[in-house]
């Protein structure tokens, strides 16, 4: 299993002095905690959830099945609160992107007030409960027969609005062919309700559980890959945890997993990886020594590491050994002031993404100077992208 060098050990668990924990970071911690109160404040308007028709062939459109552990909000408009519900709900929701001449890759256009304009503005056409034979009926459609879901669970600090919105972006802007489920949690989108939002992860274990178990059971489903971002890494990992206990392994069906930014203390993150056993999904971390959302969860945690935000170099040949590829966003540039979100908005990101959730094998150079996604299957991606990406990968 993965062992932790010994020249790192202090460092990891912040028991001996380091530059990490120098004056200089005291006041980047001072400047992360600025930010975060500056962006509690932050707020979208509240009747995005309003459907309205869009006719326009040029824009983009995501349908989407979104499962959530939230409580229904009063505001219908909202749909859903940060508050914790007694059970799962499903929604079919559909999103209408601008057309790429008039967005960039990674750019999330919130609607303002008045009427939104469909050329400028992310629009909800479509929101309504469904049950789950409706859920299955969505699946069959939306998949076009290939059997491919892609499972996206949000981070901290995120309303329910945030996360369909974001996973809008996403799956349009991955053009991935896998039929989209959102899996939202019941965070207040606030970045001043971090113990409630980590605990509501916890509450939400059983919500992620069964519905990969569902899944999993499903012989309409072939193939499930898992996305989550930041506090979400922790409730996907232990949700694929049980379910690897209960059923003596993850379900080779599982066949990714992908977790950007990952807000996991490293020795839990070890020990869910051996609790699930060998039979175990393709991992791929999307890491930063620049995450300031994460240096201010380090904090929080007494100085322990989190597996998105240390220094993973020094791990590579465990990492290898255990089949897990490592994308080091140190030096991507982002527009995200905290650098916790180059996963969804960096183009060259978003093409890595795309080529882990086609089933594609991605290289470095010797020099670690670009990337190559080497194509081992049906869809492309460009072949070579030249940037100041590090990724260590195992050779599968």
């Amino acid at each position: 299993m993965v062992t932790e060098p010994a020249s790192t050990r202090s460092v990891t668990r912040g028991t001996a002095p380091s530059a990490r924990f120098s004056v200089t970071c005291v006041a980047r911690r001072s400047a992360v905690f600025g930010l975060l109160f500056v962006l509690a404040a932050c707020g979208h308007r509240p009747d995005v959830f309003v459907p309205m028709t869009v006719d326009d062939p040029a824009t983009g459109k995501v349908d989407m099945l979104v499962a959530t552990t939230r409580a229904p909000s009063d505001n219908k408009a909202l749909r859903y609160s940060g508050e914790r519900g007694e059970d799962i709900r499903l929604d079919n929701i559909t999103v209408s992107i601008p057309p790429d001449d008039q967005r960039q890759p990674g750019e999330i256009q919130w609607p303002r007030a008045g009427r939104p304009d469909p050329q400028k503005a992310f629009v909800v056409t479509s929101a309504k409960g469904m049950s789950g034979d409706q859920a299955m009926d969505w699946f069959k459609r939306t998949s076009g027969g290939k059997r491919r879901v892609l499972i996206f669970v949000h981070g901290f600090n995120t309303t329910y609005a945030d996360a369909v919105f974001l996973f809008a972006q996403i799956t349009h802007d991955i053009r991935t062919d896998a039929a989209p489920v959102l899996f939202t949690w019941p965070s207040r989108g606030s970045a001043l309700d971090y113990v409630y939002d980590k605990e509501s992860t916890i509450y939400s274990r059983f919500g992620l559980v069964t519905l990969l178990e569902e899944a999993i059971r499903s012989p309409d489903v072939a193939d499930i890959t898992v996305l989550a971002h930041s506090m979400g890494t922790w409730l996907t990992m232990e949700a694929l945890r049980d379910v690897a206990l209960k059923a003596g392994r993850v379900s080779p069906k599982v066949r990714n997993v992908v977790l950007a930014s990952p807000d996991i203390d490293v020795d839990v993150f070890r020990r869910q990886v051996i609790e699930m056993g060998e039979t175990r999904p393709r991992f791929t971390v999307y890491a930063s020594r620049n995450d300031l959302a994460l240096a201010a969860s380090t904090f929080i945690a007494g100085d322990i590491g989190r597996l998105g935000s240390i220094d993973l170099r020094p791990y590579k040949a465990d990492l290898v050994r255990e089949g897990i590829s490592v994308i080091d966003a140190t030096d991507v540039q982002q527009k995200d002031m905290l650098g916790h979100t180059a996963f969804a908005e960096n183009s060259e990101m978003l093409q890595a993404l795309a080529a882990r959730l086609a089933n594609q094998r991605i290289d470095t150079d010797d020099a670690g100077i670009g990337l190559r996604l080497a194509r081992t299957g049906a869809r492309a991606v460009h072949s070579t992208i030249v940037s100041p990406l590090r990724l260590m990968a195992p050779a599968n």
